[in-house]
């Protein structure tokens, strides 16, 4: 049996450069989900929304019929109340910015995909990621497949996804371990400074699962210049 297909927008960037913005038929077999069919062609279930089969809505859980004509459409950025990512291996960076930027981010630079997708179907966690292969497996609900290499245009993307701009509270986690961080006074961690850092600074934070010292230094001024290009990137 055939169907047609027609891929919207920014799905084409996951098909092959003969199948781009263009609609083609492909043969399948009667046992085969919608679902299945879309994921065999390149586009994880994450990253499509609304499908119509022959003009009307269509259930990705249903199977085809014969020259049935299907159009399937992206999925609509996701607003999250509470977002809350786990990243795959390759991300580091990107976890680093997020967590700069106060979000719960699990990073591992050992994680197993069959680790990632459990954590994030267990924890109700975002999948960030550009294996488009894991982002199919079932137990992945919610994820991304990031476009871009680099890390900032990465976080950029994320937030855009998300629509976190509002949700940015700067400083909030550790970067090394993902803890809150919490307020300490000069004197508890006085033996921790180096000796300009105890002369000039007053205000410090501190990482009750790791230890680590956090204080406004030019490295903080540095990264409040990033976090106002992000913002400011459409």
């Amino acid at each position: 049996m055939k169907a047609t297909f027609t891929f919207i927008d920014e799905l084409n960037d996951f098909l092959p450069h003969h199948r781009k913005n263009k609609t083609f038929s492909i043969e399948f077999e009667a046992h085969q989900s919608l679902k299945h069919l879309i994921e065999s062609l390149g586009v994880p279930h994450t990253e499509f929304g609304r499908v119509l089969v022959n003009g009307n809505p269509g259930n990705p859980a249903n199977r085809l019929n014969e020259d049935d004509q299907v159009v399937i459409f992206p999925a609509q950025d996701a607003i999250l109340s509470e977002p809350r990512f786990i990243l795959d291996n390759h991300l580091g960076q990107l976890a680093t910015y997020l967590r700069m930027l106060g979000f719960d981010c699990l990073y591992r630079n050992d994680f197993q995909d069959e680790e990632l997708a459990r954590v994030a179907g267990d924890d109700s966690r975002v999948l960030l990621t550009r294996d488009r292969r894991l982002l199919m497996r079932k137990t992945i609900s919610i994820g991304y497949c990031l476009h871009h290499t680099d890390s900032r245009s990465q976080a950029v993307e994320v937030l855009n996804r998300f629509k976190l701009f509002g949700l940015i509270k700067p400083f909030k986690r550790c970067l090394r371990c993902n803890s809150p961080l919490q307020g300490v006074s000069k004197e508890e961690i006085y033996d921790q400074l180096q000796p300009l850092t105890k002369i000039y600074y007053e205000e410090f934070h501190w990482c009750p699962s790791c230890n680590q010292v956090y204080w406004k230094g030019s490295h903080f001024e540095r990264m409040q210049q990033m976090i106002s290009e992000m913002s400011a990137q459409p």
